[in-house]
């Protein structure tokens, strides 16, 4: 681990490695982060992989933590974020009497990992981690899950193998790729690119593609870091609740260059892009090769040196900017909330966006919350957005604890709601335990905001989705961080100007409208009722 350049280990401490976890104590270069629940070191091991594009390590436990940080995995297998999971698996030698015996759950994540293999002999694990090291990072990055017996790591090992490093990828025909394209781009009346995360790396370049062969870029969904969205050729972020005129240059395109990233449900804007008219060339190693009616090429490459390829061979263009970089403007301008007795969302986006610095890392969950951050943040700093593609909740706070560490010079903010950070908000435990000062802003309004926007549109009533304010001030004191408590929207600067110049976790609990669901519905509004009161405290 420590010559394939592991900086941390994820774990919720426990009898499954003690061998393991003494060792990786006892070598300085690597931290051991001790999280509270198996959930959160998973969430942590994948944000930081997502951050920094060098797979962690996280240690899953015998049949209870191997179930609860299964999230984890599969957001980073969904998400093409490298990540290696030691398993523990039935020991070689069973003791008779002896402690509980370990569940082989390595099938369980077999779906949910790139690959999923088993040490048969204690010889065999330096060789798999150094593979698992490289295997996670090459193709389509994603986790690779090791299953090692209990009794295997007080076995001295004798046999370990070098830590290989990533292998480049074959670039013979990469030259011949970049004519075609190329030719396909000039040629192209509207061409367009979408953007993903795993076009991070290629940000410079991709900027001087956009400026010389003017492309208008959309990001993929929550990928929004990687085109910066105050740049003239950004025509928007593909996510959820996009208007119809933000969507102009991919409705007109008969080009899309689709650069690291997949092309899920949401950025497809229910697969309704690309059309079968136009033109798809996919960017990417490990692409997809799932089928798609319209005419389709696949390059095989990572997206930098494709870029810069396709610089030396492409001619520039002048072409007219898209009615979508305007219509976008508008869209991620804030609305006047002055009418308001309550906090909107839309102000907290707006005061944190005023405060913090430029290259603030965000991270969030999925639900309602993220659509205001999505929408209202503008995102012109490179990796300075972590969140999941799937439906995860409970994400937010521990993935903020993951980037303070691997970023400990940048401020790190986590938007989340109520719900998520009663899931996994003990990690500010974590934070408080390892000197990581995030700023954790819940947007406590009473309900699970997503689920009751789809109650209400589908039976006009609600069940289940109030809860009960917290008091998270007093609860994240109680944790070892500041607490503070924003009723009114005169107190969000002066708290947040606080926070940001403390050098310790905090957490701010804003009390926003329970009736502002999304940027654009109000959930009176969807029941046809008056709007809903808050819980008591």
């Amino acid at each position: 681990m420590t010559e394939a350049g592991v900086d941390r280990v994820y774990a919720v401490v426990g009898e499954s490695f003690l061998e393991l976890l003494d060792a990786v104590q006892r070598e300085r270069s690597i931290t051991l982060v001790s999280a509270r629940h198996d959930a959160g070191a998973a969430f942590m091991a994948e944000a930081e992989g997502k951050l920094t594009e060098r797979p962690a390590v996280l240690l899953a436990g015998r049949g209870p933590s191997a179930a609860n940080l299964a999230v984890g995995v599969q957001t980073a297998y969904q998400d093409e974020t490298p990540m290696v999971v030691f398993l523990e698996t039935p020991a070689m030698d069973p003791a008779p009497g002896g402690s509980l015996p370990a569940s082989d759950l390595t099938a369980m994540f077999e779906p949910i990992s790139k690959s999923c293999v088993r040490a048969q002999d204690p010889d065999e694990v330096p060789g798999l981690l150094a593979e698992a090291l490289t295997s996670s990072r090459e193709g389509r990055p994603g986790p690779i899950v090791i299953g090692v017996p209990g009794d295997a790591w007080g076995v001295p090992y004798d046999s370990a193998k070098p830590v290989a490093t990533v292998r480049p990828p074959a670039t013979g025909t990469l030259g011949r790729s970049a004519d075609a394209v190329a030719q396909l781009v000039d040629e192209a009346r509207y061409p367009v690119v979408i953007v993903g995360g795993r076009a991070r790396s290629a940000r410079e370049e991709l900027i001087a593609v956009a400026d010389e062969l003017s492309l208008p870029v959309y990001n993929a969904f929550r990928r929004q870091d990687a085109f910066p969205e105050n740049h003239a050729r950004y025509a928007g972020h593909l996510g959820l609740g996009i208007p119809a005129r933000q969507l102009d240059a991919l409705e007109r395109a008969d080009l899309v260059l689709a650069l690291g990233t997949r092309l899920d449900e949401v950025t497809t804007q229910s697969y309704r892009y690309p059309t079968p008219q136009q033109t798809l060339v996919l960017v990417g190693t490990g692409s997809d090769d799932t089928p798609r009616r319209g005419l389709t090429f696949r390059i095989d490459a990572e997206v930098e040196p494709f870029l810069r390829e396709l610089r030396s061979v492409a001619s520039p263009r002048t072409r007219r900017a898209s009615a979508a970089n305007a219509a976008v403007h508008t869209f991620m301008t804030p609305p006047d909330t002055s009418g308001n007795s309550r906090v909107h969302p839309a102000d907290v986006v707006r005061a944190l966006r005023k405060l913090a610095p430029e290259d603030t890392i965000v991270t969030s969950d999925a639900g309602n919350v993220a659509q205001f951050m999505h929408r209202y943040w503008c995102f012109t700093a490179p990796r300075s957005q972590l969140g999941p593609s799937n439906a995860a909740v409970g994400y937010a706070v521990p993935a903020a604890v993951a980037a303070k560490l691997a970023e400990p010079r940048r401020t790190v903010v986590a938007m989340v709601g109520d719900a998520g950070t009663l899931m996994t908000g003990q990690e500010i435990e974590t934070a408080v335990r390892y000197r990581a000062p995030v700023i954790v802003v819940v947007f406590q309004n009473g309900l699970y905001g997503g689920f009751a926007t789809h109650q209400a549109r589908a039976h006009g009533r609600l069940a289940g989705v109030t809860i009960p304010l917290v008091d998270f001030a007093s609860w994240a004191r109680g944790l070892g961080a500041a607490g503070y408590t924003v009723d009114g929207r005169e107190e969000l600067e002066p708290i947040i100007a606080s926070a940001l110049v403390r050098q310790r976790p905090c957490v701010i609990d804003v009390h926003t409208d329970p009736d502002v669901v999304t940027p654009e519905v109000r959930l009176s509004g969807l029941l046809g009722a008056v709007r809903p009161q808050p819980p008591v405290t």
